[in-house]
């Protein structure tokens, strides 16, 4: 049983590659009423079609952050317990973008979840979790006490793209 209208238009093709992703976003963006049938893609069973629904959230989130600022809780809750690299560096990217629309608990959440996910076995993850745990350390001093060390654990990692971004980090944070 499909999970949402979406799932269909998202599922196939190489998995590398958007397929229709950028055709669903035009959708939700003429009708701010289908971006829960978006999320909802989030359930489905097929990897790919998780793949797709970051990239298009994300998408959307670029344009009309208030809209996906809606579904924090979501995104924060049952979205976040998805064992998939693309959806733990998607979420570590939303919540920048979303930062001026989350509130002060969910903005805590956020940062408690991304410290979980800072050392998650993806490079990717690593990266875009690093770069926004340094986003929020710019205001939180104790967050940025945190991840000093965190980065430097880091510069120390197989992956050259995770080791150069935790020292460009460390340059930015002062560590």
């Amino acid at each position: 049983m499909s999970v949402s209208r979406f799932e269909a238009p998202l599922t196939g093709g190489h998995p590398n590659s958007l397929g229709n992703t950028v055709s669903v976003v035009d959708e939700v963006l003429a009708d701010h009423s289908l971006l829960p049938e978006l999320v909802a893609c989030y359930r489905s069973d097929d990897a790919v079609v998780r793949l797709r629904v970051s990239s298009a959230v994300k998408r959307v989130a670029q344009q009309r952050p208030e809209w996906v600022a809606a579904h924090l809780d979501d995104l924060l809750g049952w979205v976040a317990e998805i064992n998939q690299a693309s959806t733990k560096w998607t979420l570590s990217t939303l919540f920048v973008l979303l930062d001026a629309h989350m509130t002060l608990r969910q903005r805590e959440q956020a940062i408690v979840l991304m410290q979980a996910n800072l050392h998650y076995d993806d490079w990717i993850v690593q990266n875009t979790t690093a770069e926004s745990l340094a986003h929020f350390a710019r205001q939180r001093p104790e967050l940025a006490a945190w991840l000093v060390p965190e980065l430097l654990t880091l510069t120390d990692s197989r992956h050259k793209s995770v080791a150069g971004r935790a020292r460009k980090l460390l340059a930015r944070l002062g560590g």
